[in-house]
């Protein structure tokens, strides 16, 4: 095959250090829309990214030409610069991120999921969500290095 053709969906969930309450509303559509344009130029386009005020969700489409972990990075180093340029000069995301792959069946009810983010962190902690997606992966973990 003289091509190659890939679609792999991940989805990403990642927070602020400490799970600090650092993204205000006033700035989490900018914030999101500046993930999505880091994507784009990444050739990982967002499908639908949100979150709330500790936390984001990230649906993109992972080129064939980059790893993970280097799409994670260049997404928190840019944006932790940007929300610095706002004058939130404490910003900083956490260490760590969960990346989990999911099929195309499935992104119609994962892109309501994280558009349903704030009405969805009224019943449950960011924590416990995680877990939530850890358990539901296969994930083992040491409760003690997931978070910071």
């Amino acid at each position: 095959m003289p091509q190659s053709l890939s679609r792999v969906l991940l989805h990403f969930v990642f927070s602020t250090k400490n799970r600090r309450p650092i993204i205000n509303k006033e700035i989490q559509g900018q914030l999101h829309a500046y993930l999505t344009g880091i994507l784009k130029n990444l050739n990982c386009p967002s499908l639908q990214t949100g979150g709330t005020e500790d936390h984001v969700h990230i649906l993109c489409s992972l080129s064939r030409t980059i790893a993970i972990s280097d799409v994670l990075e260049e997404i928190k180093k840019s944006s932790s610069k940007w929300m610095k340029t706002r004058e939130i000069q404490e910003f900083s995301w956490q260490n760590g991120y969960g990346a989990f792959s999911i099929g195309e069946s499935q992104v119609d009810k994962l892109i309501h999921y994280i558009q349903s983010q704030q009405e969805h962190h009224k019943e449950i902690s960011f924590q416990d969500e995680f877990r939530k997606f850890l358990k539901l992966y296969n994930i083992e973990y040491d409760e003690r290095y997931v978070w910071d």
